[in-house]
């Protein structure tokens, strides 16, 4: 579709945004957003006809693109036929869509508790688990991020943790391996796993086993840089989960249907969780819907006493009929294998190519379509381009690049000191390959700041 510019009606809508409309972790007088006219495939335009290769995937979910034709028509079709109806309900595309997901989930989580998003995912994942074990406490790592509302928000390790954290919600943080940022002094990745693991049965001897309900941990961690965990870290878990009777939540909201090349990103490791949160690629984000995979024993605490929680839109009609029609779409247009094959071949070696011309990337690291740079003002002492949960002048470097890269027509993703490459995974090679060249241009910009 080409774009036609309409600024008349770009300016109006701007305005009533900004009249009317409360942005999400946003100062609210100092934010311009973007007036967006529509959306095909991999690209966003704006009322000006200026176009966007979205290198964002929205917000990580777009992982069929936008508008796809297939997902439309479902939900239009469902629309007619049925719009809503209460969760106590048996619904044709509410069954459908859990069977569908029970399919390719890993192991024996095969019953799906719908959510509307990723966050109440990670809320009732861990009501589940304190409720099944009966003990208090969630372990979850530092370089993380589960989600905005209460529960989600404490259990996060970044910095939006840390106006809403009560320091009372039985949450005890530990470090997860990163040996680019090692927090063990380890050397490989071989060395920064054993160590990793020694440190979190540690903090479980010391926390006391008894008293902790669940370990969550992203798969693979997404808006705190995409740092796949080395081998073998993952199956230690796991084992130190069995070992002390504690379930194991893996959070694929972002890893998930698709993004690392896998249906989930467990499978990459061998990996099976009690419990797994999804959302965002479920329907490619086309209505709003999340959910938790529980394992058989964990659903069997359920199975005569009622689980304390639901919500009023669980498995609506819209959502999973749009989650239907996606999942058939993945698997009928080979959507997963595309971000695989195209992750290794096009994108891993394009990023590692820029790496290599520009002083600014520290490190490239990723899989599938899920894939993050590093960027650093110093190679050798891995100075950070702006210090950590930077703003104002102090993140005027990363502002400055962000900037090149919407000027030279893709639309990033960035936090702290990381742009992270997450394109639609069904994104063609000639679109990764526009994308990286843009990347090119918009890298010289932060290459100014380099020491």
């Amino acid at each position: 579709m080409t774009p036609q510019p309409n600024p008349e009606v770009g300016a109006a809508v701007k305005a009533a945004d900004r009249a009317h409309v409360f942005h999400s972790w946003s100062a609210q007088e100092l934010i311009d957003p973007l007036a967006v006219a529509g959306a095909q495939g991999s690209y966003f335009w704006d009322y000006d006809g200026r176009r966007y290769l979205d290198f964002a995937s929205g917000l990580v979910y777009t992982n069929i693109g936008y508008q796809h034709p297939k997902v439309v028509a479902a939900i239009q079709e469902q629309a007619a036929r049925l719009t809503t109806f209460a969760p106590a309900f048996a619904v044709e595309a509410r069954s459908e869509a859990a069977r569908l997901i029970a399919e390719r989930t890993p192991g024996d989580l095969d019953k799906i508790f719908f959510t509307n998003g990723g966050a109440d995912a990670v809320e009732h994942a861990l009501r589940m688990a304190r409720l099944h074990t009966g003990r208090p406490k969630v372990l979850s790592a530092y370089r993380s991020y589960h989600g905005g509302t209460q529960q989600a928000v404490n259990v996060t390790g970044d910095p939006r943790r840390w106006p809403s954290d009560s320091g009372t919600a039985g949450v005890v943080r530990f470090w997860a391996p990163f040996l680019y940022r090692s927090r063990f002094y380890a050397e490989t990745e071989e060395q920064e796993c054993a160590r990793a693991l020694e440190h979190l049965e540690a903090t479980i001897a010391f926390e006391g086993p008894s008293t902790i309900a669940a370990i969550i941990l992203e798969t693979v961690p997404g808006t705190a840089g995409i740092m796949p965990p080395p081998a073998g870290y993952l199956a230690g878990v796991r084992a130190l989960c069995d070992t002390y009777g504690i379930v194991l939540v893996l959070d694929e909201v972002m890893a998930g249907f698709g993004r690392t090349g896998s249906w989930f990103a467990a499978d990459l490791y061998d990996v099976v969780p009690d419990l797994m949160t999804f959302a965002k690629g479920v329907n490619s984000g086309y209505v709003p819907l999340g959910g938790v995979a529980i394992s058989g024993a964990i659903a069997e605490t359920f199975a005569r006493r009622p689980y304390p929680g639901g919500l009023t839109y669980s498995g609506h009609p819209l959502a999973c009929a749009a989650a239907v029609a996606t999942i058939n779409v993945m698997a009928e247009e080979g959507v997963v294998e595309n971000a695989a094959a195209l992750g290794a071949s096009v994108v891993g070696p394009g990023l590692r190519e820029l790496a290599e011309r520009h002083p600014c990337v520290g490190e490239v690291r990723g899989v599938g379509m899920f894939w993050a740079l590093e960027l650093v003002r110093d190679r050798e002492t891995r100075e950070p381009l702006v210090p950590y949960n930077a703003a104002g002048e102090a993140n005027a470097p990363m502002a400055a690049f962000a900037a090149a890269a919407k000027k030279n027509g893709i639309w990033p993703f960035v936090n702290m000191n990381r742009t992270h490459v997450v394109p639609p995974c069904n994104a063609s090679e000639a679109e990764l390959k526009e994308g990286l060249a843009a990347l090119d241009a918009a890298l010289t910009v932060a290459d100014g700041y380099v020491a």
